[in-house]
């Protein structure tokens, strides 16, 4: 079958190198694609949100099965669009109603508490009725989380300690600040604890597979200190998301939101992001993603050993049954070289070197795979052309301690990171040390 993959970063990379594996693919293309993505496939020059020039693509390449990288064109509706105009393609992707749990907060929290799913106290505000707002803010205890309903692409969530200062913030963003994002901000309680990321493919009748959970590292700075960036690396498996708290999981967030969504009567038929807090034990939810995290595709796809092309024609086709999919039990981590500046202003055009470094051996394996995200090839240079420009995958040994195992694996990452080159390279040297700790008890 000939395949299509919308996106253009480090997840689509992933998903990419993921794809190109299967025997079932004749042709993948990717659009627009990267630097990297040429080597799983075919880059073409489109627009994920161009969808008369996508269908156009899709007809004169006989395109199969479409795959959505990114949240923009599902958001937009793409999956309502082809249903109509192409309804013989497969799309992996919710329609625009499903969606709504990642492009409007205010929507997945309603969702939420009408299916019992476990998440924080929350309201919801307008500039009509900020002095609700304020009040609100009032009877809570900081720090402040806000929210603005909208997508901001990452950077519509304030954590605030100073009530003073979380109400001038709660003004400037119903008054703008996000644009029409923010014209509604969910005000929630703040939880505390240790976040991770499940993940969900679904076929729309009730059908899933829970994908291996990690955790990613948000903040630019070591120890979790600075501006919230797309995602400094992830580690996957996540010691504490043991037999019994995914059973939780399962039980109270996973099947309500399946079950939920069918009695909405919305078909979903794609992957569905969990973002967890477990708090005192019991995993809570902060919010959902109607596609896969990034950076934690880069590990997650390094940990499925079954054919992740037929899970997705599956479930883009309804009957993902009983269909199995066997996991990798080896650890995998993730660093992210990113420019310096990110996640605020940052050159572009630096010319990045000694990939060929990580290339295993001839008849060995590759220890550390670099999945591309922020690059471009220009005249046979390889340049960086994002924030976050390479994703450093790497397996760690089969090792009885889930310390060691992480440690394994982090020590080829960096060990990696300290090969590729590129003016400003930047990365953050304690992805993982949290689970470790976790892991040892300490």
């Amino acid at each position: 079958m000939n395949l299509l993959l919308l996106g253009s970063g480090g997840r689509e990379s992933a998903l990419a190198w993921k794809i190109a594996q299967s025997p079932l693919v004749d042709q993948l293309f990717i659009a627009p694609g990267n630097g990297g993505t040429g080597a799983y496939g075919t880059n073409v020059a489109l627009s994920p949100l161009d969808f008369p020039a996508v269908g156009k693509f899709v007809t004169e390449n006989a395109v199969d099965m479409l795959v959505v990288g990114n949240e923009d064109p599902l958001v937009a509706g793409i999956t309502d669009y082809f249903r109509q105009a192409l309804p013989s393609l497969l799309v992996v992707g919710p329609e625009k109603a499903g969606a709504m749990l990642e492009g409007s907060k205010d929507f997945a929290k309603q969702f939420m508490v009408e299916n019992n799913i476990p998440t924080a106290r929350y309201r919801s505000f307008t500039l009509a009725d900020i002095e609700e707002g304020y009040r609100f803010l009032e009877s809570l205890k900081p720090p402040y989380v806000l929210k603005a309903d909208g997508l901001a692409a990452g950077k519509g969530v304030l954590i605030i300690d100073s009530i003073e200062e979380a109400k001038q913030e709660l003004k400037a963003m119903l008054s703008g600040m996000f644009g029409a994002s923010s014209a509604t901000v969910v005000i929630e309680e703040f939880l505390k604890g240790v976040e991770c990321s499940v993940f969900v493919l679904t076929d729309g009748h009730g059908g899933y597979r829970i994908l291996p959970v990690a955790k990613d590292y948000k903040r630019i700075g070591e120890g979790d200190t600075g501006l919230n960036t797309g995602g400094m690396g992830a580690v996957s498996p996540v010691p504490f998301a043991d037999e019994v708290f995914m059973h939780k999981v399962e039980e109270r967030i996973v099947q309500p939101t399946v079950n939920g969504l069918i009695a909405r009567g919305i078909d979903y038929r794609g992957f569905i992001f969990l973002g967890l807090i477990e708090v005192d034990g019991e995993p809570m939810v902060i919010e959902y993603n109607v596609r896969m995290g990034d950076p934690e595709t880069e590990v997650v796809m390094l940990r499925i050993e079954s054919d992740l092309v037929a899970l997705m024609k599956a479930a883009a086709e309804g009957n993902l049954g009983d269909m199995p999919m066997d996991i990798d039990p080896r650890t995998a981590v993730t660093v992210m070289l990113v420019s310096g500046g990110y996640p605020g202003s940052y050159p572009k055009g630096m010319e990045i070197t000694g990939l060929e470094a990580l290339l295993p051996a001839a008849g060995g394996k590759a220890e550390t795979i670099p999945f591309h995200a922020g690059t471009a090839l220009k005249d046979g240079r390889l340049l960086t052309s994002g924030g976050r420009v390479i994703a450093l995958s790497s397996y760690g040994d089969m090792l009885p301690d889930a310390a060691e195992a992480i440690a394994s694996a982090l020590s080829r990452s960096y060990d990696a990171a300290g090969k590729v080159c590129f003016d400003g390279k930047y990365f953050r040297r304690d992805i993982g040390r949290d689970l470790m700790a976790l892991a040892s008890g300490r």
